[in-house]
């Protein structure tokens, strides 16, 4: 099974790339991405070696304009918000690769692995995401310096929330 690390740049090679739906397949897993409007949704599939099964039936993931349609329109924000987010549109954001719970440190006990101010490199852990209880270490995949921290220690973050973040340097 490949890591998260590796799914993550597939997707971004997907999403950079023109073309419009990728699969893998390799020892019963299958990892398949289709882009819709620009947007790539990935599905992951594993087989179960218990019985032989005639085929895996897939998995659609619900279309992601759907999603975006049911929204509530978002309302007017004021200038001062508005000024805010320029000050952000130059701040790299390391995102949650996964839905899972947030962790700071790698034991309760310990250190936080970064906070507003600390210097990262590409491969400085800077977090564990736990999903069905697998801890997954998350890099900062640039480098620079943690401006903010968006999540809390325990806190459940969804696929894509921003954690992070990052002033590159």
């Amino acid at each position: 099974m490949l890591k998260v690390q590796e799914i993550r740049e597939l997707i971004k090679l997907v999403d950079q790339s023109s073309i419009d739906e990728f699969v893998y397949e390799n020892e019963g897993s299958k990892i398949q991405m289709k882009k819709n409007a620009g947007v790539t949704v990935p599905t992951v599939q594993t087989a179960v070696h218990a019985a032989p099964v005639s085929s895996v039936p897939e998995v659609k993931a619900p279309p992601v304009a759907a999603v975006a349609a049911a929204a509530p329109a978002e309302e007017a924000k004021p200038a001062a918000e508005a000024s805010n987010q320029t000050d952000t549109a130059n701040l790299h954001k390391i995102t949650s690769p996964m839905v899972g719970t947030f962790y700071s440190s790698p034991t309760p006990d310990a250190d936080a692995y970064v906070k507003a101010g600390s210097v990262v490199s590409k491969d400085s852990i800077v977090c564990i995401v736990e999903a069905m209880k697998l801890f997954n270490e998350i890099e900062a995949e640039v480098n620079g310096e943690i401006v903010e921290v968006l999540v809390k220690n325990g806190q459940l973050v969804e696929y894509g929330q921003p954690l992070f973040l990052v002033k590159p340097e």
